[in-house]
């Protein structure tokens, strides 16, 4: 299982950012480009999981220690 590593405003603005990518996809499917608001779909689920397989590769970690 991989490690929490995404926290507080990071983890937030990963889901905001990737629910509206996903938005605009669903609001703009007949547009040339449309397929690129699919790329919402990585900002959140990393948000979701509270793990970004990046920030563990750079050693990255913005989750809170207890």
């Amino acid at each position: 299982m991989l490690a929490k590593n995404v926290g507080g405003i990071d983890r937030i603005l990963r889901i905001v950012v990737g629910a509206a990518l996903l938005l605009g996809f669903v609001l703009n499917m007949d547009g040339a480009y449309s397929w690129l608001y699919l790329i919402g779909i990585v900002p959140l689920a990393t948000g979701l999981m509270r793990t970004c397989p990046l920030y563990s590769i750079i050693g990255v970690n913005t989750c809170s220690t207890k």
